[in-house]
């Protein structure tokens, strides 16, 4: 019988299926699956035999020295890497197209070059594409490395070497292909086998490398997850694209904390840092507008204050709208049931619109609260007060649950000028606990229902109705 010589592996999750079919089983892509070359089953002979090198086992108290690092001469991706490159390392950063990743990538390429040797790698791009961005960023004097190739043979070739580059970007990893394999490039198995390569030569040479990977249309990295699990770092860039600012993200970070964010503006000299990203999302905020609540929430370890916005309309509609920007679908209907049947709000045959403004995407459940305030003064009419930031997660049975790090949450909004703050009550106070900051006047609530007194004008009158 003959012996197989390809398999069809889904490009969506990676699965490997012994015939073609139109729908992948595991994760039920629709033509997602691609024939191609199967890989060798032959063992190595030393692995075969059962033979090896023995390795060097270390105890839990061996001291290790702390990661060196480098600047990468922007304050804000330092910050979501943890405080720096570190070399050896290889981190992968995905987002929307022309959200920006290239324009990034180029300006850390050009600041690294001037302390250490810098290459830029671009499947995508001519060289003198690349020249025209640099120029339009005023860096065209840096000394950067340029080159256009996707033959990953040729690049480990050119950086696998003792004088080589110290910093290595790959624009974009879905372009790179592998000699050895007969499959396109940006399938899996080249995906898989040029990262494997690139990251090899990288950790051995101290390297720290950028990887740049397109997404789906769910946003979310294209190709398998054992992308992701092969690199250090996996950055996201977020924003929207009628909106200037640009959200770095760590969503893993081996060297540093996870989930912390880097602002940045996007302007004709490109990306420009943001130190406080609170002051820039409430610089537009009107005031004493119903539907407006400023939330208090926490992106890693920087406290940020956004504005989030409500419409509550009547609906013309037999099934009324619901539109969310910036936060979750499933957490605004969970909040909307909670208000009707725990508080008597009659909501569900209004139009609801919810915008988190400048373009941020909010995750953390904190931001109940102040979704609620924020849909209750566009119910009632009544504006939340101006001076004061609100956050609180909310259960089911409409009680408001505590959240963490609420004294930089208060105290972040007492720096911006806030003078009070609606939070969950403390019903558990640790002994010896510091009190809140006494520039804000607290009010502590355990329900969502003692959220109504604050609009209760004009809520009556709704439910009068």
């Amino acid at each position: 019988m003959a012996k197989r010589t390809s398999t069809f592996v889904c490009q969506a999750c990676g699965a490997v299926h012994p015939r073609w079919a139109g729908r992948c089983d595991a994760c039920g892509e629709w033509n997602s699956i691609v024939e191609e070359a199967a890989p060798s089953a032959e063992a190595p002979r030393a692995q075969r035999a059962g033979k090896g090198r023995a390795i060097d086992f270390h105890d839990l108290a061996t001291h290790a020295p702390d990661t060196p690092r480098t600047a990468t001469g922007l304050a804000e991706v330092d910050r979501v890497m943890g405080g720096g490159l570190v070399p050896g390392s290889a981190t992968l950063i995905g987002g929307d197209p022309g959200i920006g990743k290239s324009t990034l990538l180029l300006q850390i390429a050009c600041r690294m070059a001037r302390g250490q040797p810098t290459v830029y790698i671009s499947g995508e791009e001519a060289v003198e594409q690349i020249r025209l961005r640099a120029t339009r960023l005023g860096l065209s004097d840096a000394p950067v490395g340029l080159a256009a190739a996707t033959n990953v043979g040729d690049i480990l070739a050119s950086i696998d070497r003792a004088d080589g580059p110290r910093l290595v970007v790959i624009d974009s990893i879905q372009t790179m292909f592998v000699d050895q394999l007969e499959s396109a490039p940006g399938t899996v198995a080249q995906v898989r086998a040029s990262a494997a390569e690139l990251i090899r030569v990288a950790k051995r040479r101290g390297i720290a490398l950028f990887l740049v990977g397109h997404v789906t249309k769910d946003g979310a990295i294209a190709g398998p997850r054992v992308l992701e699990h092969m690199v250090d770092t996996v950055l996201y860039f977020e924003g929207e694209r009628g909106h200037q600012f640009r959200i770095l993200r760590g969503v893993k970070n081996r060297f540093g904390a996870t989930n912390e964010i880097g602002v940045f503006e996007m302007t004709d000299a490109g990306l420009m840092e943001v130190p406080n990203p609170s002051e820039i999302f409430l610089a537009e905020r009107s005031e004493q507008v119903a539907g407006s609540c400023v939330f208090a929430g926490i992106e890693g370890t920087r406290p940020v204050l956004v504005e989030v916005q409500a419409l509550v309309a009547p609906s013309p509609l037999g099934t009324p709208r619901r539109a969310v920007v910036g936060w979750d679908n499933a957490r605004l209907a969970m909040v909307l049931a909670v208000l009707e049947a725990r508080c008597g709000v009659t909501i569900g045959a209004n139009d609801v619109y919810l915008n988190v403004a400048g373009g941020l995407r909010v995750g953390e459940p904190a931001a109940d609260l102040a979704v609620a305030a924020a849909l209750l003064s566009s119910l009632s009419g009544e504006p939340v007060p101006h001076d004061t930031v609100v956050f609180g997660e909310i259960g089911l049975s409409g009680e408001v649950r505590q959240v963490t790090q609420a004294d930089q949450r208060l105290s972040e909004a007492a720096k911006l000028g806030f003078a009070q703050a609606i939070i969950p009550s403390r019903r558990s106070r640790r002994k010896g606990a510091k009190p809140f900051s006494p520039a804000l006047r607290v009010t502590e609530i355990g329900s969502l229902a003692d959220l109504l007194p604050l609009f209760g004008h004009g809520l009556e009158a709704r439910r009068a109705v």
